[in-house]
């Protein structure tokens, strides 16, 4: 009796092992790429194409001017120059010619080349000796099996083992077999109105396209697919949040509003006052409050979840304000105790750093509701950590903490507002993706008073110029810090790089000051007390790591030296620059590096003349992109297949106001002909949004 036909779920879950092609060993290959199935293998795109048309011939050969062209590798030889150096060389035949290709100093490219294989070559061309000559040029290996009259080769991610040519065909062998399996998401009609190509002729086209037009409209029908997959999931938590979940209504009155901004010392900013109304306004209704609140460096949003605080406060509920370091927790408190010095509002700190009486005696009072406000770090996501009326949770630095941890401190009964902060000014679209759940908050102006900070690129032989510098300020009563780069905070290596930079200033350049040293594996208490040291003045210098990066506010430190600067994002570099100008004086800052690559000088002089974090956040993400930005793999979403963030901005744009017309109409996606979208947002997002139960 014949088996009876596997239905379509059933053939795209078929193991890589089965696929055409492929077998046991390979399959473990296919593994370390993260495919398991032919399913996995049909959304396996490529990262980027060969272009084969338009290759350049060795008659149409100009000095200088970029080129590519193809050609068959005809001789490998390798020797020692006269001057000492080892010259590798690759003759290979092209139309028209041949062209000799050169490397210096690269031995280990010898084992790359063999005889018969054919390359893609782009590079500039030099004349040397009547030989065209290629120094260092990009190459890419073409596949001698593949159909000569493609124009556009995939390139596709690999492991060791594999090559393109043997990716390349078992990704044409699925699709031949198993595209028609594919269920498309979209109705015909709503296609044709939003001219986007089905989802088999997609496919076939984004892994064998014939030309760039039949490639960018595969790829528009997969971009737009896999964020407006995105989007639905956020549109539908929001949509969960506001109309399923309950929080406490905490609306603020004038008498309360007058109450709370009479603890401020100063007048709030129109941004400040803004932010603070669009919150109140949240609080005040009777489901959870989800907001993010962004803003420039110094732009004031401690002041907005303060207020947020007392609000919840002053209506008899709890608040809790956690943030991802012990020293910014400890500078939070600082600023809580000055604000709240004329307030029988009582707080307490959780954190690692405490005794065990004082923890137990802490908790006892949270649970009891005898304490209305607690700050601290992740020590406050502990089991045993119970709020009697807990009605705010505030969380600094966001995006240092995943989806998981901001969603644990919830109640039984009813949800907490929440109000989520940022130093990091956030480029729109990664606004609209990795904290799509969230409404958005921006200050967007700076407190007045605020003085500038000049910034300055310091190379090797300016440096003894610039410690001179520093030393001056210090002898004026200034004080500074000096920040390396760790790859580790945890690093006995790095720590040891961070020692030594230390010991080379207290025994050069800064012999004559007091300096501090502080960094992640010191202990609670002793990274306290050297912090107490440098806010008091009796340390004038601080040697430390990024954990200063955000929230340290001494006023008198007006002296910022990054080492490495090249190993730092734009964004980081910003929030660096942020800690010293808090007070009367300017601010200085000096950036050491060796750069060596363009991106990454693109990148500081950038930051040397441009001061304003929302720009420097846009140009960050444009040359590094969103995951180096915002760490979306601790946020928790799946990384994006085939959307590019920074080029189909447009199309996010479209698929969001899609997104939201679609849950308008049919809140939980249930009607038949969004039953497929409705399984496929589960699919990818369910999990991770909490979306179980839509539907």
């Amino acid at each position: 009796m014949a088996a009876p036909p596997k239905s379509p779920a059933e053939l795209l879950a078929t193991p890589v092992q089965f696929l055409k092609g492929v077998g046991p060993q390979r399959a473990e290959l296919l593994e370390k790429l993260g495919l398991r199935t032919a399913r996995d293998v049909l959304f396996f795109f490529p990262r980027d194409y060969q272009d084969l048309s338009e290759l350049a011939s060795v008659a149409d050969l100009a000095e200088g001017n970029l080129t590519r062209l193809r050609g068959t590798v005809e001789d490998i030889d390798q020797r020692v120059s006269a001057s000492g150096n080892i010259v590798l060389g690759v003759l290979l035949a092209a139309e028209q010619g041949r062209v000799r290709l050169i490397w210096f100093n690269a031995p280990f490219r010898r084992e790359r080349f063999c005889l018969g294989e054919q390359l893609l070559v782009t590079g500039k061309p030099k004349l040397n000796g009547g030989m065209w000559e290629f120094a260092h040029p990009q190459i890419q290996s073409i596949d001698v099996e593949e159909q000569p009259a493609a124009k556009l080769l995939p390139v596709y991610p690999l492991t060791e083992g594999l090559n393109q040519g043997q990716m390349r065909r078992i990704a044409a062998a699925v699709i031949e077999a198993y595209v028609d399996a594919l269920d498309d998401v979209f109705p015909d009609d709503f296609r044709a109105s939003h001219d986007l190509w089905s989802i088999d002729q997609a496919m076939q086209a984004i892994h064998a396209p014939a030309d760039r037009e039949e490639l960018e409209k595969a790829r528009r029908r997969l971009v737009y697919q896999e964020l407006l997959v995105l989007q639905l999931a956020l549109a539908l938590k929001r949509n969960d949040q506001h109309s399923r979940r309950s929080a406490p209504p905490l609306e603020v009155t004038g008498k309360i509003d007058a109450r709370i901004r009479r603890l401020f010392p100063f007048e709030l900013t129109a941004a400040q006052s803004r932010a603070i109304a669009e919150v109140a306004a949240d609080m005040g209704r009777p489901h959870p409050m989800n907001r993010l609140l962004q803003g420039d460096v110094g732009s004031g949003k401690t002041v907005v979840a303060v207020y947020a605080m007392l609000l919840a406060v002053a209506h008899g509920h709890q608040a809790v304000l956690m943030a991802p370091t012990e020293v910014l927790a400890r500078q939070h408190a600082a600023t809580l105790e000055r604000t709240l010095a004329a307030s029988h509002v009582k707080w307490g700190v959780l954190s690692g750093g405490i005794s065990s009486s004082e923890r137990e005696n802490l908790l006892r009072e949270l649970a009891a509701g005898e304490l209305n406000v607690v700050i601290g770090t992740q020590a406050i996501l502990q089991p045993d950590v119970r709020f009697a009326r807990l009605g705010l949770v505030v969380i600094d630095e966001q995006h240092k903490f995943g989806v998981r941890q901001r969603a644990s401190l919830k109640q039984a009964a009813l949800d907490p507002h929440y109000l989520v902060m940022t130093a990091t000014p956030i480029p729109r679209t990664v606004a609209m993706t990795v904290f799509g759940d969230l409404d958005v908050s921006t200050l967007d102006d700076v407190p007045p008073g605020r003085q500038t900070v000049y910034t300055y690129l310091v190379g090797q032989d300016q440096q003894d110029k610039w410690w001179t510098f520093f030393a001056r300020k210090l002898r004026e009563g200034r004080q500074g810090y000096i920040v390396t780069p760790l790859i580790d905070e945890s690093s006995e290596a790095d720590v040891a790089g961070l020692e030594q930079v230390f010991e080379s200033l207290v025994h050069g350049p800064l012999d004559a000051f007091r300096v501090g040293l502080l960094h992640g594996r010191m202990s609670p208490s002793a990274k306290e007390e050297v912090m107490r040291a440098f806010r008091s003045g009796e340390t004038q210098a601080l040697v430390t790591t990024t954990v200063i990066e955000v929230g340290i506010d001494v006023a008198n430190a007006t002296l910022m030296t990054v080492y490495r600067g090249e190993r730092f994002g734009l964004s980081q570099l910003h929030q660096l620059r942020g800690r010293v100008s808090r007070g009367t004086q300017p601010g200085y800052c000096a950036v050491f590096s060796d750069a060596q690559t363009a991106e990454a000088r693109q990148r500081l002089e950038a930051f040397a003349v441009t001061s304003d974090g929302f720009r420097l956040a846009e140009i960050d993400f444009e040359l590094r992109g969103p995951g180096d930005l915002f760490g979306t793999r601790q946020h928790g979403l799946p990384p994006l297949r085939i959307a590019d963030l920074a080029r189909d901005a447009a199309v996010l744009d479209e698929a969001r106001r899609d997104a939201q017309q679609l849950v308008a109409s049919d809140p939980t996606l249930a009607t038949p002909e969004h039953s497929l979208l409705r399984q496929m947002v589960l699919r990818r997002y369910g999990r991770v949004l909490e979306l179980g139960d839509v539907g």
